[in-house]
């Protein structure tokens, strides 16, 4: 599946660890994304040190405009996690040409799957061939409190 739609003009993807703005995707993150309120500062930086990071950026400024990170092994396993558009640029389709920019940089690796969960935004990932789960009850999780 290669149909990904373009990021609209003015913004650029990046695969740059070293471009993601810290500060701000903090702030996003702990601030205004259900799953990660009041996350400590000191949790998203050893999250992000530890995973593959993506970020679109506005083509003039520089400026972050979306995030998201990848958990991997590298070989055969993806989990997509913590993926946030500024309210400021979303409905302009940048949410989902950024994860399908994701999404083709890790089909090279050669993973068997990527996993997601979403609470709200079904649609944009389905956009892009992900589905729920077969069978889901083969999954398990263990919740530490």
């Amino acid at each position: 599946m290669n149909d990904i739609p373009s990021l609209p003009e003015g913004y650029e993807f990046s695969a740059d660890s070293g471009r993601v703005d810290i500060d701000r995707t903090y702030h996003w993150l702990s601030t205004d994304a259900y799953w990660a309120k009041d996350r400590p500062r000191e949790q998203h930086e050893r999250a992000v040190a530890s995973s593959r990071n993506y970020g679109v950026y506005d083509a003039t400024s520089g400026e972050q405009v979306a995030y998201a990170r990848v958990v991997t092994d590298e070989a055969l396993f993806a989990w997509l996690c913590d993926v946030y558009v500024d309210p400021s640029v979303r409905g302009k389709g940048i949410g989902t040409a950024f994860v399908g920019a994701v999404r083709e940089e890790l089909r090279p690796l050669g993973v068997r799957r990527i996993l997601l969960a979403t609470h709200d935004a079904h649609g944009v990932y389905e956009k892009l061939g992900f589905k729920p789960l077969a069978r889901p009850d083969q999954w398990m999780a263990l919740y530490f409190e």
